[in-house]
């Protein structure tokens, strides 16, 4: 008895969503934390793109960064899909939403984009689409990053004083953190590098650096976040 061949459904039968990346760029800048936007037919947006056929979702956030930002050669990772149906209104939209955070200095020679200062982990200024819940969960996901490792973003270059790491977690974290209490929290993370710096007035201070492939204690995290 001949067996009937089943007849598979092609996918161009299916109904398809386009796909877009969008990239959450994090940095520091005059004690405060702040997300690079771009401006766009909606108002200002997070740097994106769509996704172009045989390509990868990192490459079209490269392409996105560097066509809408004039930003190149930064890191990123992937945070979060933004899936719900009516949040572009121009068709059915997914968007893989990208974290970055990264020095300040790495933005310096880019006139495409605009700072958006971040208070109480949202942006101060309006976003076009979802793009404001991506920057609250990029604040989220960095957050993270800073309660495992020390300034995994390299804000503060290879070397700094304790007070410089502490006004930056709490910019981080965007709230004050007791010193002693800090110090003990993130020194088993740190080693001292023989030099000491005076930039901010007053006796010399001690300069430290990450040791390598160490994490900070499950501690901190309660510490950054109480």
């Amino acid at each position: 008895m001949a067996e009937h061949a089943k007849t598979e459904t092609a996918l161009t039968d299916y109904p398809r969503p386009s796909v877009a990346v969008d990239v959450a760029v994090l940095t520091v800048r005059h004690d405060a934390l702040r997300v690079v936007a771009v401006q766009s037919p909606r108002g200002l947006s997070l740097p994106g793109t769509f996704l172009h056929p045989g390509e990868r979702l990192a490459e079209a956030a490269r392409r996105a960064l560097s066509s809408k930002a004039g930003l190149q050669a930064l890191d990123f990772h992937q945070i979060g899909m933004f899936d719900a149906p009516d949040r572009d209104d121009r068709g059915w939209v997914l968007s893989m939403a990208h974290g970055s955070v990264v020095p300040h200095e790495s933005l310096a020679n880019s006139n495409d984009i605009v700072e958006v200062e971040i208070e109480d982990g949202s942006a101060t200024s309006p976003l076009a689409f979802d793009h404001a819940e991506m920057v609250t969960l990029s604040v989220e996901d960095m957050r993270r990053r800073y309660a495992a490792s020390i300034d995994p973003g390299r804000l503060l270059g290879d070397a700094f004083t304790l007070l410089e790491l502490r006004k930056l977690y709490e910019v981080v974290y965007d709230r004050e953190l007791p010193k002693d209490t800090f110090r003990r929290h993130v020194s088993s993370a740190l080693e001292g590098t023989g030099d000491t710096s005076t930039a901010g007035g007053g006796r010399p201070a001690e300069m430290y650096r990450r040791k390598t492939e160490i994490s900070l204690p499950e501690s901190a995290a309660v510490l950054f976040r109480a």
